[in-house]
Formats: C-alpha cells, structure tokens, sequence
C-alpha cells in the first residue's frame, strides 16, 4: 500500500490555483534554471496531456515560466512571470499537443538555452501535491525527484567515472542517498544522478569536473 503524505492532502504552500499544475510546474521548470546556471534567455515548451488542454486556465503557463526564472512556488511574483520574463530578456514558446500519448497526464518537455550557448532538454511530470519527476534529461531516461540534493553529472561512459565522485563527496562528508547510472548506449555520454541527505557545497561540483570524462555538473536543491 503507498504511504500518503499530510502534504499529499493538503498540499505545498503556493502561488496558484493547482498544486500539480502550478506548484509542480514551477519545480519542473526550476530545474532546468539550476542545470543551465546562467538566466534563461530561450525555451520551447512542448506541453502533454492535461498539461496540454489546460495550461492557461491553471496558469501552468506562468508558473513554468516562473520557474525558468528561478521563482520558488511561493513566489508572488508568478502571477506577472510574462513580464518579469519580457525584463529578464526570456523568450518563450508554448507547443501544446494534447494528441500525444504519455504515460502521466501533466508532463512537459522543455528545450532550454542561456546567452552563452549552454543548453538543457529534459523531461519532466508533475505527480501532485506539488512533487515532480525528472524522467529525461539530453534525451537519455532518468528519474529522480528534487527531494534530497541532487547532482547531475553528464560524463562519457569510462571506467573509473564512479569512483571518482563517490571519492569527492566521500572526502566533503557528503552522505550520498542514492546514485545511479544511466547512459544511452556502452561508451556514449551518460548521467550520474546522486542524491544526496546534506546541502552540497559548490567546491564539490569543481572538485568533481576535475575528471576530464565529466562534461557537467548541475546541483538541484530540494
């Protein structure tokens, strides 16, 4: 049987009408502030199933825009996130395709890029109650949640890659959660998502580009 949680019931504090269609929008759409690091300046937004049919009547349209530019869900300002964007010089698209077939109703995909050319894709659902999944990233099949720090790490598929974070967060006392592997195909890029119980210094993340197979390193905070 699942366990439910009180915040399952009543929900996150929030902006908005929906905790699934704001709050977890706006999460969603944060992680993808956090990858890039540097302000959003273009995204496409290719909106599915309930996502797709009712994204401006739950304001999912503001609330993934907020998150792109890093608001939390408390934010008041995701009421007026379009102009906040228009100040910030964020582009945006929405690409509704209620016709798709996905496996969760409230899924979003979202093509992001900063001023200086870095770039993230990922895919992401809004479970309820506020709460997402991340179930893609550069086209690659992953799956975390945000809710312990996390560390996404895009590396080649070398040996030795593994080790090597768990040295580097072993010699910080960081007390790893879970960490798994997943890449496309032996020897392409792949991703290491750790999941971590305390924060993460950003010393860390360096410490861990020292590799030279590990192309990035993005920290997502719960």
């Amino acid at each position: 049987m699942k366990e439910i949680s009180v915040f399952d019931v009543i929900g996150p504090k929030m902006i908005g009408p929906s905790s699934s269609h704001t709050a977890g929008a706006v999460r969603i759409a944060r992680v993808v502030n956090r990858m890039l690091d540097e302000p959003v300046r273009q995204a496409r937004l290719h909106l599915y199933g309930s996502f797709a049919m009712t994204y401006r009547g739950h304001g999912t349209d503001r609330a993934l825009v907020a998150g792109l530019l890093g608001m939390g869900t408390e934010d008041l300002r995701i009421r007026d996130a379009f102009e906040y964007a228009q100040r910030a010089g964020l582009s945006f698209t929405f690409l509704p395709d209620p016709e798709k077939k996905v496996k969760d109703s409230n899924t979003v995909e979202i093509e992001a890029a900063s001023a200086s050319g870095r770039s993230v894709q990922l895919v992401g659902v809004s479970t309820g109650g506020g709460n997402f999944r991340i179930d893609e990233i550069g086209g690659v099949q992953v799956s975390f949640t945000g809710e312990y720090h996390t560390l996404i790490i895009r590396q080649k598929d070398q040996p030795g890659i593994v080790k090597h974070i768990s040295t580097c967060l072993s010699d910080s006392g960081i007390n790893i959660a879970f960490m798994k592997l997943y890449r496309e195909e032996k020897g392409k890029n792949a991703y290491t998502i750790v999941e971590a119980d305390e924060p993460i210094d950003r010393a860390v993340l360096e410490k861990l580009r020292e590799h030279r197979a590990i192309l990035d390193v993005s920290l997502v905070e719960p």
